[in-house]
């Protein structure tokens, strides 16, 4: 009875155990699922459009998964590095494309791999996109997340940090996705001019600044709408909405396009 009594004890810790394993790496096991059942094939890669878009030799476009890099159309800043970078990985090369259906302009969504490295994940590693998962925290977030980090510690292109004297005033006080807004803090007792400053989410929606000076300790608030700017409130236009109730994150730059802060949600 005794040594039954044992064994069922046993069990009932290994089980717990177990359960636990399951709970702690459940994000993990999902995604090493989401990956096990994921649609592949290969490709040979015809042309680079951009940092996060290539056309294979079948004419299919493909939108890079889970990053957003810098509009060549637009001529932002890096952009054509970003392009440069991305062809010297890809083009002329057989990629596998681990893909996620279609977006609205008809292209194909994917993870682009050679011999098994993420070339979504290097180009963020080389400061030449941000992360970038509009809908939710998806595959490979983690890494991704990683990647960025990474690029921050090498302090290289988009993650290249403000030589600006008030970098170390500026603060975020408040990024509310219920509220459409952003409120800005200046620390320091000397005023910061923000002009050419600008606020980005992780897709394409830029907000710049005005001519205007942020005095000192004080609060500046950017809120979506199309009212008219005061001297306290600055107002995002052209959107119904910017920060997504799925997650995002907030870039500030300075005119230089060096960053300042990011935070994300």
């Amino acid at each position: 009875m005794h040594d039954r009594m044992k064994k069922g004890l046993l069990v009932m810790f290994a089980i717990s155990v177990f359960l636990l394993l399951v709970i702690l790496n459940y994000n993990y096991l999902d995604d090493r699922l989401t990956q096990f059942l994921k649609d592949y094939k290969t490709a040979e890669v015809l042309r680079v459009i951009d940092g996060d878009t290539i056309v294979t030799t079948d004419g299919e476009h493909i939108r890079l998964l889970g990053i957003n890099a810098p509009e060549t159309s637009s001529n932002e800043p890096y952009s054509l590095d970003a392009k440069q970078y991305l062809s010297s990985l890809v083009f002329n090369k057989t990629v596998k494309l681990e893909t996620e259906g279609t977006d609205l302009y008809g292209r194909t969504l994917a993870y682009a791999f050679i011999n098994n490295t993420n070339i979504n994940i290097k180009l963020i590693e080389a400061g030449f996109a941000n992360f970038y998962f509009p809908t939710s925290a998806k595959l490979y977030y983690r890494e991704f997340s990683e990647a960025w980090k990474s690029c921050l510690d090498k302090n290289i292109n988009l993650c290249r940090k403000s030589n600006d004297a008030c970098v170390l005033c500026i603060t975020l006080e408040k990024l509310d996705y219920e509220d459409q807004e952003v409120i800005l803090h200046n620390n320091c007792s000397f005023s910061c001019n923000l002009t050419g400053w600008q606020i980005k989410d992780e897709g394409r929606k830029e907000f710049n600044f005005p001519n205007f000076i942020l005095q000192g300790n004080t609060n500046i608030t950017i809120i979506v709408g199309n009212k008219t700017n005061t001297d306290r409130v600055l107002y995002w236009k052209g959107y119904d909405y910017i920060w997504t109730s799925s997650g995002d994150t907030l870039f500030l730059r300075d005119r230089n396009h060096e960053l300042v802060l990011w935070k994300n949600y």
